[in-house]
């Protein structure tokens, strides 16, 4: 039998995950500002990037709560944009598609805050959730030691197509919240 918890429950297995997948994303991104690709940075992204899944369902198991709708989509912000920003400093990413995706990622954490407390929730979108996988996948090709030298390209060409994915999200969620604010609203 499975334990159940409630919305406000803080204390979870899930909970737990995410934030073992926070702690983690720092010695990462240490990692990767001073020795750039490598196969142990490389797997202990796909590790983290796998745990984002894990959570999810144990969380969809045992119950979601406030918690862990609050700190799973931080979790994973601080682990996308750490490994990022650190590819940045290394040189294997070009600083203005990586900022671009920061402040849209940002600004959409605000507006579904801001929605949260007016009552609304708006899920992340089938296109948010291939954003992320696409984002992962270019910070992965950063990290692989077979492609992070001398085929820089690849994890670059990736990376713009995250970030035309990010952007396009962005305008779904935008869309999608002012959808809901109106049907609140004509209540």
């Amino acid at each position: 039998m499975t334990a159940q918890f409630g919305p406000s429950a803080l204390a979870t297995p899930a909970n737990l995950v995410t934030v073992g997948r926070l702690i983690l994303t720092l010695p990462l991104i240490v990692m990767v500002v001073h020795s750039g690709d490598s196969w142990v940075a490389l797997v202990l992204w796909i590790a983290l990037c796998v745990t984002d899944g894990i959570d999810g369902l144990i969380a969809r198991r045992q119950g979601t709560t406030r918690s862990g709708a609050f700190l799973d989509p931080l979790a994973d912000k601080v682990l996308v944009l750490g490994v990022m920003f650190a590819l940045v400093a290394n040189g294997t990413f070009w600083w203005v598609p990586v900022a671009i995706i920061a402040v849209r990622e940002i600004g959409v954490q605000g507006l579904r805050s801001y929605w949260g407390r007016q009552g609304l929730a708006v899920p992340a979108s089938g296109m948010a959730k291939t954003k992320t996988v696409v984002q992962e996948v270019a910070v992965g090709f950063g990290l692989l030691p077979l492609t992070a030298v001398d085929f820089t390209w690849v994890a670059n060409g990736v990376l713009v197509t995250a970030l035309v994915l990010t952007l396009w999200s962005g305008g779904q969620y935008l869309v999608e919240g002012r959808r809901a604010v109106t049907v609140l609203g004509s209540r």
